[in-house]
């Protein structure tokens, strides 16, 4: 529109220069045409002088006004009618001419400069920067005094006026068509033209109407400076207009995209969104991060590594490049604790995120800010283990905002040259290392930051830098605290540093900023107008030219390193992705030559497989038969119950000397039992019962054709760590309480059968007890002679010892075979004289250690005789009942306690299969979820050659892949 209204006034105001030109050559022209008419002829007889005072005079009038055309002298008898024609004609056709053209120029400027000023856009910012109005009436104002001066200056005698009235109407049609032709033909011809022409105008004006050159110049100049300052105006004023328009354009197409994802109320699919360059080379480098700490190819890739003495103002820096102040601080405390990698991205809200997060902070919320730098302290503190000050886990995060420069930071922790009793013993040789090895990349462009405050000799970072780039091809040079520094040093050694002079290191450039006035509080708006106030004003800086002005501000550093960080990159990525392409192919012939008939599956993949495997033996528990279960369980509870059984509740009653205590002892112990720990103990049973089971099938995969070893020892984790959480529900416990004790309370055998299955679980019992006796018999004795003869073993003293105690126990059960579980005092004393009359010395403790198993021995086997005794007793127990003359007892208790096992049994089974096996399912697969997002754990427990190497080959390739995307986006940008 501005250019519109532009190109209207520039033709107006060129019609208005070319009408008043116009008008002056249309004047010469009639001038010419009358001095040189045909009809006369020229040099006629009066050229001699007639004596006619008056018309010489006219005729000099008309020579000296052009003498160049060399007009001819009229005859003396018509000069008199011809000069008065002549006049009266020039005088009333310049007068005409010149007002009318003088108000018309300025009527139809006036005009069209009002309506190009209602036509502009409404906007208020434009009211400073437009024209006023008064420039234009100023300027009609001073064309109407031309009119008004050239009136003044012509006094018309009215006599001759009044003859040349009938000529005037002639002579004004004539001039209106010759002055269409005349801005036709200048429209044409061009600026150039129209200079020469409006040149002659102004002369030959001048010199009709006897105007003061001087005069007349001074006004042409004065409108001619006028129209030339109102065009610049509205050039500027056009472009800020573009200026601005282009920016509202912009973000209303952001704006509309905003409220039409808001309304719709749908994500924006992750494909569908182009990621910007720098973003694309984050994630190669994040890739490169997590592929390898140790992989050199990693160290290949150009970003900006911040290095500098501590407290030097490096975080302050990359803070003021980013335009937030995201990093904690601390006074004289050491804060960047691990190597903070800074993704700057250009975007229209300024806010950060971290890598592994996806929460977006805002920065222009100091709320948000300060958990930012929270956030930012705890991972740096949780980086730090095992008593380490600092740690090479990389922090990554990216900054977006409007005007952000595009690139990669790393920020390291200061060097230090002294450590204080807090840190590590090694915290000063890992910052050395660590900044060593960031900088030795032969792509990474060094940050070296310097304190402008301090003394440059006692700066550690140079001479590191000085080592790892010596030639200075990939280093830029800060100085910090400028304003600190225009106090303390002298100018020249100011100029010495930022010239290169000073330090032996080199550098691309070197820069000066100032990185705030030291309190903790201040925007970076406000360090930002801080310091380029501070340069604006500066006597150091600025009055005596110690340095050029682009060397100064951050932003002037943050644009330059943004484009030395683009130049490497565009330098070297081409080299690195062609690396790459090396390392795939060498990694997919290895893995064709050793694992030739299998795909590449990288841990992720493979411990997919092996959930959905552990999974599906989770569902086989329910296919298992219900005689399966009830053979396992009842195993399983009579592992659990038999020891109590034996030791608190069958022999301490079967040795109570009568049938009659021995029942009732039975009942007590029994209730007791039932109440407190059998059903503990039942559930215990259950639990391990069906961990049996399905560590069984999971054994039993293995013999599968299909089996793959690499997954055995994940498996074994899963299932161990879900068995371990995994625990019996509580209800349980008390209803098969309530079971137990109503079995219990039943006393009588119904059927021969139960009798038989009762007498045989008693012998079995016994003589699984007979067994783990005579092992400690065994051990407490020593082996037999025939052993000792066919496997060369020997007895030892205390072995000889108890073979002397036992062989007077012997004595003492042959005598007596239904002696009392214990020994009187008189029995002990007679053992202990016996044996020593064979020289063998104990005390009654030892003869009791030893009667204990032996006297278990001898009861066992009067068991197993009572057992076979009762087999065939079943019809006289159920005639005389507890009278029997055959004691059956033991064989009851012990049907008792086998109808609780299966009651007990079968109920566990129906636990497992409605209930226990979902629970189990469930811990299973929350295992496997805590082991999916457990990066660690899976390299632990799947291992071996085929996965590292599937891994590498995995990861190779989604590195290349990332790589040739970001190189192609690359080259469509430039």
């Amino acid at each position: 529109m501005l250019r519109i209204y532009q190109n209207s006034y520039r033709r107006t105001a060129k019609r208005a220069v070319v009408y008043s030109t116009k008008v002056a050559c249309c004047n010469h022209s009639t001038l010419c045409s009358i001095t040189s008419h045909p009809r006369r002829p020229p040099h006629s007889q009066h050229a001699s002088g007639s004596g006619n005072g008056r018309y010489r005079r006219h005729e000099e009038f008309l020579l000296a006004g052009n003498p160049a055309r060399g007009w001819s002298i009229p005859p003396p008898s018509r000069g008199y009618g011809m000069l008065v024609v002549r006049i009266l004609r020039g005088a009333l056709k310049l007068r005409y001419l010149v007002l009318g053209g003088a108000i018309g120029g300025g009527v139809s400027l006036s005009k069209k400069y009002e309506d190009w000023k209602d036509g502009l856009p409404d906007m208020k910012w434009l009211q400073d920067a437009m024209p006023q109005g008064e420039r234009w009436s100023q300027f009609s104002k001073n064309l109407l005094e031309v009119g008004a001066v050239v009136k003044n200056a012509i006094d018309i005698d009215p006599e001759l006026k009044q003859l040349g009235e009938d000529k005037l109407s002639e002579w004004r049609s004539w001039f209106d068509s010759r002055l269409d032709d005349a801005i036709e033909a200048a429209d044409y011809q061009g600026v150039q033209i129209v200079e020469t022409k409006e040149d002659l105008a102004s002369k030959t004006t001048v010199a009709a109407l006897g105007i003061s050159t001087d005069e007349s110049r001074k006004k042409f100049e004065m409108m001619q400076n006028q129209v030339e300052t109102l065009q610049t105006e509205i050039m500027n004023v056009q472009i800020k207009y573009q200026k601005e328009l282009e920016k509202m354009e912009k973000e209303n197409r952001d704006l509309r995209t905003q409220f039409l994802l808001l309304k719709t109320n749908k994500k924006t699919s992750a494909k569908k969104i182009k990621k910007s360059l720098i973003d694309m080379y984050s994630e190669v480098l994040d890739e490169l991060t997590g592929y390898d700490t140790g992989y050199t190819m990693a160290d290949h890739l150009p970003r900006v590594v911040v290095v500098g003495d501590q407290s030097s103002g490096k975080t302050s820096v990359l803070e003021s490049i980013a335009k937030a102040r995201i990093f904690p601080r601390g006074s004289g405390e050491m804060m960047t604790r691990a190597p903070v990698k800074v993704t700057l991205a250009e975007g229209p809200y300024h806010v950060a995120q971290f890598r592994d997060s996806e929460r977006e902070y805002d920065l222009t919320k100091e709320s948000d800010l300060a958990e930012l730098r929270r956030e930012v302290e705890f991972r740096m503190r949780a980086s730090v283990r095992g008593g380490k000050t600092v740690s090479n886990e990389v922090i990554s995060m990216t900054v977006k905002g409007p005007g952000l420069q595009r690139m990669v930071l790393v920020d390291l922790p200061g060097i230090i040259s002294t450590m204080t009793v807090d840190m590590a013993s090694d915290t000063k040789d890992s910052i050395h290392q660590m900044t060593k090895h960031y900088m030795s990349n032969p792509n990474a462009i060094i940050l070296c930051i310097q304190d402008g405050s301090v003394d440059a000799e006692r700066s550690n970072v140079t001479d590191l830098v000085m080592q790892c780039d010596p030639l200075g091809r990939r280093t830029i040079f800060v100085l910090t605290k400028v304003d600190l520094a225009e106090e303390l040093a002298d100018p020249e050694r100011i100029r010495k540093i930022l010239s290169g002079k000073l330090f032996p290191m080199k550098a691309l450039g070197y820069y000066a900023v100032v990185t705030g006035r030291g309190r903790k509080d201040d925007s970076i708006e406000a360090i930002r107008q801080y310091e380029e106030d501070f340069f604006k004003n500066s006597k150091l800086f600025h009055r005596r030219g110690v340095i050029m002005p682009h060397q100064v501000t951050s932003r002037n550093l943050s644009m330059a390193v943004s484009d030395r960080f683009w130049k490497m990159v565009r330098e070297t990525i081409e080299q690195q992705a062609d690396a790459f392409k090396a390392t795939r192919f060498n990694l997919e012939t290895e893995w064709k030559n050793n694992f030739p008939r299998l795909r590449e599956s990288g841990r992720d993949e493979l411990f997919d497989k092996a959930k959905g495997e552990i999974l599906d033996e989770v569902v086989t528990l329910s296919q298992i038969s219900a005689k399966k279960w009830d053979d396992t369980l009842n195993t399983k509870l009579w592992e659990k119950l038999s020891n109590y059984v034996f030791e608190n509740i069958y022999l301490p009653a079967a040795q109570s000397g009568s049938q009659n205590s021995f029942n009732t002892m039975v009942d007590i112990k029994l209730r007791q039992w039932a109440e407190q720990a059998l059903p503990a103990k039942s559930v215990e049973a259950g639990w391990e019962a069906l961990q049996q089971e399905f560590i069984s099938l999971m054994d039993h995969s293995k013999k599968s054709q299909d089996h793959d070893g690499i997954f055995d020892q994940l498996k074994a984790a899963v299932v161990d760590d879900a068995i371990r959480r995994h625990s019996w529900e509580d209800k349980a416990i008390d209803m098969l309480r309530v079971i137990q004790l109503n079995t219990l309370e039943d006393r009588f055998v119904h059927d021969k059968a139960e009798w038989d299955q009762a007498v045989k679980f008693l012998e079995t019992s016994v003589n699984a007890k007979l067994v783990q006796t005579e092992e400690t018999l065994a051990q407490m004795f020593g082996p037999g002679q025939m052993r000792r003869l066919t496997h060369w073993q020997y007895l030892t003293q205390d072995q000889q010892k108890r073979r002397s105690v036992k062989n007077e126990l012997d004595k003492i059960l042959k005598n007596d075979s239904k002696h009392l579980p214990t020994l009187s005092y008189d029995e002990l004393t007679t053992v202990r004289k016996n044996v020593q009359r064979e020289n063998v010395d104990v005390d009654t403790d030892y003869i009791r250690q030893t009667w204990f198993p032996v006297y278990r021995k001898h009861f066992l086997h009067q068991a197993l005789q009572r057992a076979k005794d009762c087999r065939k007793a079943y019809y006289l127990y159920t005639q005389q009942g507890a009278e029997c003359e055959i004691s059956c007892s033991d064989v009851v208790l012990f049907w008792r306690i086998q109808q609780v096992i299966k009651i007990t049994g079968n109920a566990l089974r129906q636990q497992v299969i409605n209930r226990e096996a979902r629970r189990l399912d469930k811990e299973i697969k929350a295992v496997l979820d805590e082991f999916s997002e457990d990066d660690d754990k899976k390299a632990h427990l799947l291992t071996g050659k085929r996965v590292l190497l599937a891994e590498e080959l995995i990861k190779v390739r989604q590195i290349q892949e990332k790589l040739e995307e970001f190189i192609n986006s690359l080259n469509q940008e430039k």
